[in-house]
């Protein structure tokens, strides 16, 4: 099953400690390219969050990003630092003693000296918990997307092979026609100038003009990269790569069918086949 590079998906849920929201975006490149994006509550969290994304995702630019937004007037506890508030307590006293000070030393006073007093820590691991959870569901609607792209896609190039191959057959009916009409075509030259003419000379002659023409060769490949087409858009692993190859070589085909062409409907096909394989490279170029 082919699978697009473009897509985007988005899953959210809400926890105890606040609302968690993932975003997977992407669009198409050569390799993977990931971009992680955390709050800076979960920022510890980010190899897990590379990890899990690297092992589902082979190609494509992707920008996974996690909104955290906290439960509003959440209850926190605060936790003084008893260590330090009797240093302080004691420095302040020392200072009493050293000025001739008897007055007693506000407790206010003391909580307000930095780290003397904070906020208790808060056992972050059911939110990350929570937190990958959600990314698994966010990465699995994000494939489905892609996937469901991907048919669209697969449908499209299907149909584009059946064009393709009305071209090449309608080109093989052609081939004698184009033939007979250089036949005659030299005929009337021959007549037109008036002399004689040896017929062994111009059966040769006929024979090369054939061989310059000869595209059975281009016709087979064509039909040959057709089958491949068909056969890739029927595997379950990535394929872009080698999809994009073959556009190459379909390419490569209808451009020498184009030049060795001796005739305007034999031209008009080409030109058709051209637009065809165009389209489709256009859309393999977001292919997995």
């Amino acid at each position: 099953m082919l699978r697009s590079m473009t897509a985007f998906s988005r899953k959210e849920a809400v926890t105890e400690y606040g609302t968690l929201a993932w975003e997977v975006r992407s669009v198409n490149h050569r390799y993977l390219d990931l971009t992680i994006r955390l709050s800076e509550e979960l920022r510890s969290i980010e190899p897990q969050v590379r990890e899990q994304l690297n092992a589902r995702l082979s190609r494509g630019k992707i920008e996974a990003t996690l909104r955290f937004k906290p439960v509003a007037n959440a209850n926190t506890q605060l936790k003084v630092n008893e260590a330090l508030a009797r240093q302080v307590t004691d420095a302040a006293v020392s200072v009493q003693q050293i000025v001739g000070e008897s007055q007693p030393i506000p407790a206010l006073e003391i909580l307000r000296w930095p780290g003397v007093v904070g906020q208790a820590e808060t056992d972050l691991g059911p939110l990350q918990s929570a937190t990958l959870e959600l990314l698994t569901e966010t990465i699995d609607d994000y494939l489905a997307t892609r996937g469901r792209e991907g048919e669209k896609t697969a449908t499209m190039l299907s149909e584009r092979c059946d064009a393709m191959e009305n071209i090449v057959s309608r080109v093989r009916e052609l081939r004698p026609q184009a033939l007979e009409r250089q036949r005659n075509k030299l005929l009337g030259r021959i007549e037109e100038l008036g002399v004689d003419h040896d017929n062994g000379r111009l059966e040769q002659e006929l024979v090369f003009i054939a061989q310059r023409l000869d595209v059975d060769e281009e016709l087979d490949r064509l039909t040959a990269h057709i089958s491949e087409l068909r056969d890739i858009l029927k595997r379950d692993d990535p394929v872009g790569r080698r999809l994009d190859f073959l556009m190459q070589e379909f390419n490569r085909e209808a451009n020498t069918l184009s030049s060795k062409s001796a005739d305007a409907e034999t031209t008009a096909l080409s030109v058709d086949l051209k637009v065809l394989i165009e389209q489709m490279r256009e859309q393999v170029q977001n292919i997995e």
